[in-house]
């Protein structure tokens, strides 16, 4: 029987120790993928509004933040970019530089993670603040058969365009394409049907799931979305709670 962990009220962890609890394991082949995501009681994945900003507690945000001090690349789909109005990661150097020297995560210079958008067809606005505002080039992992012209003007935006399928993208191909750029840790911060592709080609290793202390109805989607169900066993590897009630537990596969 799977031992569920001891509760941790976040505000007795510091800096150190929360890096410490979401640390990535060692990636010397391979990757590491991580999901975030925060969701309501009752399964919404987002609040009014049709954004999950709204569910965002003191917590959760301390946590995100963290989550993208550690990671070298930030997985999204380009739904989620156009719905949350997505700029460029950013972190703080020093910070990332730290994490790198106690072998958890970081970047050995400092620079912020690039954000790697999925898009079959290379549907980004190049003017999008998601390309403007990066400091690290955006990566837009695409296909052989979006059109030329928008890839071009993407790469002449100063994203760097990838071409990983010749009409669709394979969810099982992403964690191979970035680690063969040097990026193993990686991050998705969804959305749910990213997710749920990525959970049913067996490629997430870990789900970081925040439960913000509010019911809120309406019709919005569960965190993961599949054409077909799965069963992905996952183990509870840690539970941390704060005093306004949320929960934040962190998963990984058996």
């Amino acid at each position: 029987m799977q031992r569920i962990p001891d509760a941790i009220q976040l505000t007795d962890l510091d800096n150190t120790a929360l890096a410490d609890l979401y640390a990535y394991p060692a990636v010397r082949e391979g990757s590491w993928l991580r999901v975030n995501f925060v969701s309501s009681i009752d399964g919404a994945v987002t609040g009014s509004g049709g954004v999950s900003e709204v569910l965002g507690t003191p917590a959760d945000k301390r946590v995100f933040h963290l989550l993208r001090e550690l990671t070298e690349v930030v997985l999204v789909g380009a739904g989620t970019v156009r719905a949350e109005n997505y700029g460029g990661a950013q972190t703080d150097p020093r910070l990332r530089r730290a994490l790198y020297a106690r072998g958890v995560g970081g970047h050995p210079q400092g620079d912020p993670p690039p954000i790697a958008i999925v898009t079959a067809s290379a549907g980004v606005d190049p003017d999008h603040r998601v390309i403007t505002t990066a400091r690290t080039p955006t990566l837009v992992l695409t296909t052989a058969a979006a059109s030329a012209s928008r890839k071009r003007a993407l790469a002449d935006a100063g994203a760097e365009v990838l071409e990983i399928g010749d009409h669709l993208i394979a969810p099982q191909t992403l964690p191979a394409v970035l680690a063969a750029r040097g990026l193993r840790r990686v991050l998705c911060e969804g959305g749910p049907q990213l997710f749920g592709s990525l959970a049913g080609a067996g490629v997430v290793d870990e789900l970081c799931l925040t439960t913000a202390p509010l019911l809120t109805g309406g019709g919005a989607r569960r965190i993961s979305v599949s054409h077909e169900a799965f069963a992905r066993q996952m183990a509870p590897a840690h539970v941390l709670f704060d005093t306004d009630g949320t929960v934040l537990t962190r998963w990984v596969r058996t």
